[in-house]
C-alpha cells in the first residue's frame, strides 16, 4: 500500500474516532432530563405517567444523535473505500 491509502485508512480512523465522541452529548441530556423528571415525579407523583412518558420519548429522541454517530464510525471503520 503506499502512501495515499494508509493516509486515507488512517484519516478513517480518526473519523470514526470523533464520530464515537459524538455520544457524549445524549448521554449528558439524557442524565439531565431524568434528573429533572425524577425530581418531577417527586414534587407530584400523580403525574408520573405523564412526566414519564414525556422524558422517554425526549430520551429516544436524543438517542438517534448517537446512533448516528456509531454508525458512521462503523461504515468508516469497516467499509473499506480502495479495495
Amino acid at each position: 500500500m503506499d502512501f495515499n491509502q494508509n493516509f486515507i485508512l488512517g484519516c478513517s480512523a480518526i473519523g470514526a474516532g470523533l464520530a464515537v465522541i459524538a455520544g457524549i452529548g445524549p448521554g449528558i441530556g439524557q442524565g439531565i432530563a431524568a434528573g429533572h423528571a425524577a425530581a418531577a415525579v417527586g414534587r407530584n407523583p400523580g403525574a408520573q405517567g405523564k412526566v414519564m412518558s414525556t422524558m422517554l420519548l425526549g430520551q429516544a429522541v436524543a438517542e438517534t444523535t448517537g446512533l448516528y454517530g456509531l454508525l458512521i464510525a462503523i461504515l468508516l471503520l469497516f467499509v473499506k473505500p480502495l479495495t
